[in-house]
C-alpha cells in the first residue's frame, strides 16, 4: 500500500522547518491518516532544541500530550517528519528514539533546516519501518511504490 501525503502537509512541515532552521533549531512534527487514507494532516507538538553547532529537539511532556489529542477516533500517525542542520539521514539518535516502530512506519528526514523540502521528497531520506529497524528507501520507483505526495 502507497503512503500519499499531500503537498499542504509538506509545505507546511517546510515552512515550520525552515523557521526553526532560521535560529539554526531542528525540528520534528508528525504526520496523520484517517482510515489508512491519505496522508492530510500535521501535528507539530512543543519541543525543544538546542542550536547549531549541537543540535537537538526534544519534544516536551505537554507536546507528547498534544500528540496524544490531535488524534481523531479514525486517525493514525503514519509519518515521523524531522529536520537536519546539513545531509538527511538516519542519525543513532533517530534509530534509538523513534516515534513511530510499528511495520510500515515512515521516518522521513528532511535536510538543511527544511529547504530540502523545496525540492520535494526526492530531496529527503525516507525510511521505512521493517523488522526491528529502518530501512533506507532511495529516491526511484521503489520508494515511489511506498511514499508519494500529492
Amino acid at each position: 500500500m502507497t503512503l500519499a501525503i499531500t503537498n499542504v502537509v509538506l509545505d507546511e512541515a517546510r515552512v515550520f522547518f525552515e523557521e526553526r532552521g532560521s535560529v539554526g533549531c531542528e525540528g520534528t512534527a508528525m504526520i496523520s491518516a484517517s482510515n489508512g487514507g491519505v496522508a492530510a494532516k500535521l501535528v507539530i507538538p512543543d519541543q525543544r532544541a538546542g542550536a547549531v553547532p549541537h543540535c537537538w529537539v526534544e519534544v516536551t511532556r505537554a507536546g507528547k500530550s498534544e500528540l496524544a489529542a490531535a488524534l481523531q477516533r479514525d486517525d493514525r500517525y503514519v509519518a515521523r517528519i524531522h529536520s537536519h542542520p546539513g545531509q538527511a539521514f538516519h542519525s543513532l539518535t533517530d534509530d534509538d528514539n523513534p516515534a513511530i516502530t510499528y511495520p510500515g512506519a515512515v521516518s522521513i528526514v528532511v535536510p538543511f533546516f527544511g529547504l530540502g523540502l523545496r525540492h520535494g521528497l526526492d530531496a529527503c531520506a525516507v525510511f521505512v519501518r521493517s523488522d526491528g529497524r529502518w530501512v533506507e528507501l532511495l529516491p526511484g520507483p521503489d520508494r515511489d511504490a511506498l511514499v508519494v505526495s500529492r
